[in-house]
């Protein structure tokens, strides 16, 4: 009993020390050998946005290129870079608690944040404290680094990439321009490396004027299909025109349903397959970025791509996030579910959503920073085809130069295998991903661990075996 006592007193004195102060409340914690630092920032008055950061055992210590850290931004909107991010596509763990051979914490640090507020652990203690555009999640996130990279100077040696997928692309090309403007105020003590979009919704009137005619190339749609598909389309385009934005969020959920419908039940995030071709997979209903299941329907089709789950661990990220990860992380709310806002995070973005982000895109690259853009080959719902159209529309003054050049292939690994291109002039990089559905590091770790190695400019070595 009295060793059982002391083993308590312990435990309780290295989270005491463990504690981190910010405006007087205890808002994080640190595990006891410092690799780990999670907790929240309360960006506004009753709103709550978790992080996570994890320090790379991997780092190489390089004065000519400072160790970089990465901030990951989910999808969604409302979908979880703490959980889907971090657990099912780059973090030390996969699902199943086992490490993750492909982590990206060999190239640089990660930090996972759930965002906007609501989402994941993040929460709101009033509805109205939900966000309602883009811009306001970057100024929340910009809050948030602010209050983390100001009083770090370890922090603020090394270069911030933010790398976003899906819907988070949007956040990160505003949290980009805001954070640029914070640190030319001198809010923000911060060396920013550059953007990076994977997969990401930066033009929603491209994508779906894409998906009917990529469809029916790939004998997914015949002529009806497409006919029905295009009308929808067109649609949106002119309702997108009119500033009819919630109309234009609506005849997108028609849209994917109509798609599905003449597909049967196509997936939207690898093409190649079927939506419900394994017991994990998603049911017709739950098809697209419905409101409903924003979230669920990103670790549903992970989990198609992963084994099967290890005895005693469950294979649904929720019951890992709400049981042993949340049990771990001590500091979550008692009354916080992880996930239990994000139907209300994409309600409250929804006259949002169909905006296009390209003249941001355009902001960013005008002022010099690193622009990547990647995209998996057998992706639907961010297709390639789509991101190309988009990407012509830049305004930037090096377009038409970066329009000319050659690709250069991309291997990885001892098979002589092609695994994507990749084409680059002056701070716009653009990397086509052979084999990718929507989650590249999930489909394609080796050349994404690869790819982000060459993003960031990490010292570490080059290749993943």
């Amino acid at each position: 009993m009295e060793k059982n006592l002391c083993s308590s007193l312990v435990t309780i004195l290295v989270l005491f020390l463990g504690l981190l102060i910010h405006e007087g409340t205890v808002t994080a914690l640190k595990s006891q050998d410092g690799s780990e630092e999670w907790g929240y920032v309360q960006v506004r008055p009753k709103a709550h946005m978790f992080w996570w950061l994890y320090r790379s055992p991997y780092r190489v210590e390089d004065p000519s290129k400072p160790w970089p850290i990465i901030l990951w931004l989910q999808g969604g909107p409302g979908a979880s870079g703490v959980g889907v991010g971090n657990f099912e596509e780059v973090g030390p763990l996969d699902i199943n608690l086992k490490p993750r051979n492909s982590t990206w914490l060999k190239k640089a640090d990660l930090l996972f944040v759930d965002s906007p507020v609501g989402t994941g652990y993040s929460f709101v203690e009033d509805s109205n404290l939900f966000v309602n555009t883009d811009e306001e999640a970057a100024t929340d996130l910009t809050t948030l680094l602010i209050k983390l990279f100001n009083g770090n100077e370890r922090l603020q040696k090394s270069p911030l990439f933010i790398v976003a997928e899906s819907y988070g692309g949007k956040f990160a090309v505003t949290l980009g321009l805001s954070a640029f403007k914070a640190i030319q105020d001198k809010k923000l003590k911060l060396i920013l490396g550059g953007v990076a979009l994977g997969d990401s919704w930066i033009s929603p009137e491209d994508f779906v004027l894409s998906w009917g005619p990529l469809l029916k190339d790939v004998s997914r749609l015949d002529d009806n299909g497409l006919k029905k598909s295009n009308s929808l389309a067109q649609r949106i385009k002119q309702q997108l025109k009119d500033g009819k934005f919630v109309e234009a969020t609506n005849s997108w959920d028609k849209l994917e349903t109509e798609i599905s419908d003449s597909s049967n039940h196509v997936d939207f995030y690898n093409f190649l397959v079927d939506a419900g071709s394994d017991s994990a997979a998603l049911s017709a209903e739950e098809l697209g970025l419905f409101k409903e299941v924003s979230a669920k329907r990103y670790s549903k089709y992970l989990s198609s791509l992963r084994p099967r789950s290890s005895p005693g661990v469950s294979g649904d990220i929720g019951d890992l996030l709400n049981g042993p990860i949340k049990k771990k992380l001590k500091i979550i709310p008692e009354n916080v579910t992880w996930g239990g806002q994000a139907g209300y995070v994409f309600y409250f973005l929804q006259g949002d959503f169909m905006k296009p982000r390209i003249n941001e895109v355009d902001e960013l690259l005008a002022k010099g920073v690193n622009v990547t853009v990647y995209n998996g080959q057998v992706d639907l719902i961010c297709a390639t085809k789509g991101t190309e159209a988009w990407l012509r529309k830049l305004k930037w003054e090096g377009l038409q130069s970066f329009l000319g050049k050659d690709r250069t292939p991309l291997y990885c690994g001892n098979d002589g295998k092609t695994k994507g291109f990749v084409k680059s002039y002056k701070n716009l990089h653009f990397y086509w991903i052979l084999g990718a559905g929507h989650f590249v590091p999930s489909d394609q770790p080796c050349v994404a661990l690869d790819m982000v190695g060459a993003i960031t400019q990490s010292p570490a070595s080059s290749s993943l075996a």
